[in-house]
């Protein structure tokens, strides 16, 4: 403990730091406050919460809790109809999109290998196609308001504006679009002069955010049940914290290729062969390189099978697919998660790529010869470790469902036991602490170095 209150005091004393700390949660704080915001044509204190409003009126629940895992990731913002109901969502879409597209249009591909020109490039396509996924995404928001959530036949008090009118319409989709900008842009500033990457960390706030909320629901169901509701939360907290410890296990586990690299003198086979050796290094290739990447494109084609009811409203075998907690449901969605996750480890491992810089470099995996055997025998490890992570990482995406109703109770607390949203807290976490590690190492050397200085000049 005074190890960490230690390191604490280390960081606060570090001004930079320090700074971009301060500033991370001051954009945080107007993310979460914008998010609060509802859209000027609604007024949002008829009805509160759109879903919980949509369930107290009969609605489906297997549809509202598909609604409201989408919810989650704009950390509530979707169901206050807020005018960052779309959130960062369109620009990560659009960072798919770009992404994919890169494989196939030779001038993306091209980008791609030019260096920083070539990424401020992209980023300004990202942006375009970001502002373009978001009047798709915007007009579907707002009819799901209109038509499902709050019909104008029923709640007329709950509009400003009607709904049918172009006043409602044109301002509502215009105010859509510049929050999900609005929520882009904060996120950039977080990874220019902030701590840890920005979009990454809006997502994870939102996520974070439903938690609190999410377990006092659970404390007030288990509680209700008597005697064994504290004993039941104990065990539930315990589980919750040995999933989480998986979870950064399988977000650091790699396996090390080790790589010889011979000295110029060794490989034109100087005078001095057997006196220099060359420097022994790793290769560390991540059991899930892919990371939750699978799963949201998985949970982006889940919607599918949920529109096939509409073909056949009474067949309760596709009804289950609109269920996150169904078998049906689940069992496509880990098959989805495992193909996706070679498809995505296989077009952002570049083996061949690695291979030749490698021989370019004079290194070598001992006992391999450079070259093709080398991307052969890397494509081989690869595709190895990434059968059992796939594995492991549709366990974690399923694994909600597996614990709801067995011992979780409600809907929301569930959700936390795996998934996107727990993978992304860890990963987001990891990622933002060991800039902060990077941070603290650099200062402790500049300081030895300092010392040492002083030391010799006498100052």
């Amino acid at each position: 403990m005074k190890e960490f209150i230690q390191t604490l005091k280390n960081i606060w004393s570090l001004k930079e730091l320090r700074d971009k700390i301060l500033f991370t949660l001051g954009i945080i704080l107007v993310y979460r406050f914008a998010s609060y915001i509802s859209l000027p044509a609604i007024n949002l204190a008829e009805v509160g919460d759109l879903l919980e409003h949509y369930k107290n009126q009969g609605g489906n629940k297997q549809g509202a809790g598909l609604l409201g895992l989408l919810s989650s990731f704009t950390g509530g913002a979707f169901s206050h109809a807020s005018v960052m109901a779309l959130g960062i969502m369109p620009y990560i879409s659009a960072s798919i999109i770009v992404q994919l597209m890169g494989m196939a249009i030779p001038y993306l591909q091209k980008l791609q290998k030019d260096g920083e020109s070539g990424r401020n490039t992209l980023n300004q396509i990202t942006r375009w196609l970001t502002i373009g996924v978001c009047l798709v995404q915007a007009p579907s928001y707002l009819t799901s308001i209109t038509q499902l959530f709050l019909p104008y036949a029923q709640f007329s008090s709950a509009y400003y504006v009607e709904p049918n009118s172009i006043m409602f319409w044109l301002p509502s989709i215009v105010i859509l679009v510049a929050g999900s900008v609005f929520a882009m842009w904060l996120g950039e500033k977080i990874t220019d002069k902030g701590i840890g990457n920005g979009i990454s960390i809006l997502i994870m706030v939102g996520i974070l955010s439903r938690l609190p909320e999410a377990f006092v629901q659970e404390m007030a169901v288990q509680n209700g049940k008597g005697g064994m509701g504290s004993i039941m939360i104990l065990v539930e907290v315990i589980f919750w914290m040995l999933v989480v410890l998986l979870a950064v296990v399988l977000s650091v586990a790699v396996r090390k290729i080790p790589i010889q690299y011979v000295s110029r003198a060794q490989a034109r086979g100087g005078v001095n062969r057997n006196l220099m050796q060359g420097a022994r290094q790793w290769i560390p290739l991540k059991v899930n390189a892919a990371g939750v990447m699978p799963i949201i494109f998985a949970q982006a084609l889940m919607f599918v099978p949920g529109l096939l009811t509409k073909f056949d409203e009474s067949n309760t075998f596709l009804a289950g697919f609109k269920n996150v907690f169904s078998w049906q449901y689940n069992v496509l969605f880990a098959l989805l998660i495992i193909i996706f996750s070679f498809f995505y480890t296989a077009i952002t491992i570049p083996v061949n790529q690695m291979a030749d810089d490698l021989k370019r470099n004079g290194g070598l995996v001992p006992k391999v010869r450079p070259g093709k055997e080398t991307a052969d025998y890397l494509d081989d490890i690869l595709s190895k470790i990434t059968l059992p992570g796939a594995i492991f990482l549709s366990i974690f995406a399923v694994l909600p469902a597996i614990v709801h109703g067995s011992f979780v109770q409600t809907d929301a607390f569930a959700l936390f036991f795996g998934g996107t949203s727990l993978l992304i807290m860890v990963g987001v976490i990891l990622d933002t602490v060991q800039q902060i590690n990077t941070y603290l190492l650099n200062h402790h050397y500049d300081g030895l170095m300092q010392s040492k200085l002083s030391r010799t000049t006498g100052y």
